[in-house]
């Protein structure tokens, strides 16, 4: 018997109190089976309330190609350009093609001289409008023959050409005046044209009808 134990007394105390140690022990293990048990009915029970169940794949995050800017089309803007240039020449004399009055008007061959009375008084409607005033002669020439490309893809009937008065060129010549005129005879798509009224810009600008 050890030593601590000093009677029978101490041993039946030593004894019970190992008894329910042993006694709490199988409840805490009945316990954690009975939870198991519960846990493992209600996974069923939410396992065939669903059915069968495919996890689904997690793709990689999308990651979008940065929009590339459309490609511009330089040579061939250039060899426009240059088709503009050579399409209008500056060596064309227009006076040969001119019916000359006083209002530097000018009607191609068919078409009615009630045109050119009606642009004469402003009675058209002008939609579009290019200033060329101050510009160089090869840029104003550019600039004319690209005006008018873009005024033929869109329909557009009347136009005011503002080429200035000249008042700021050697010897105060209306140069760029004359080079517009002879340059718009030569264009197909050039039906007339006339001194824009006072009111749209007089000697400094033309009105100029287009084919439709």
């Amino acid at each position: 018997m050890p030593a601590s134990l000093k009677n029978f007394a101490d041993l039946k105390n030593l004894g019970l109190q190992l008894k329910q140690k042993e006694t709490a022990r199988q409840r805490a293990e009945y316990e954690r089976l009975e939870r198991e048990k519960q846990e493992t009915i209600e996974s069923n029970i939410f396992r065939s309330s669903i059915g069968e169940f495919t996890q689904l794949k997690i793709n990689e995050k999308y990651q979008p190609s940065p929009l590339r800017p459309q490609p511009r089309p330089f040579q061939h803007q250039a060899d426009e350009r240059a088709a503009l240039r050579e399409s209008l020449s500056d060596e064309f004399d227009a006076d040969s093609l001119i019916e000359t009055d006083g209002d530097l008007s000018y009607t191609r061959q068919g078409i009615g001289i009630d045109v050119a009375k009606k642009l004469r008084k402003g009675q058209w409607v002008i939609q579009a409008e290019l200033d060329l005033h101050g510009m160089r002669r090869d840029q104003a020439r550019d600039n004319l023959g690209e005006f008018l490309r873009k005024c033929a893809r869109n329909g557009t009937r009347c136009v005011r050409i503002i080429h200035g008065k000249g008042l700021g060129s050697v010897n105060k010549e209306p140069v760029l005046k004359h080079k517009v005129r002879n340059w718009l005879i030569q264009k197909d798509e050039v039906l007339a044209y006339s001194q824009a009224t006072a009111a749209d810009g007089g000697a400094g600008a033309l009105i100029v009808l287009l084919k439709g």
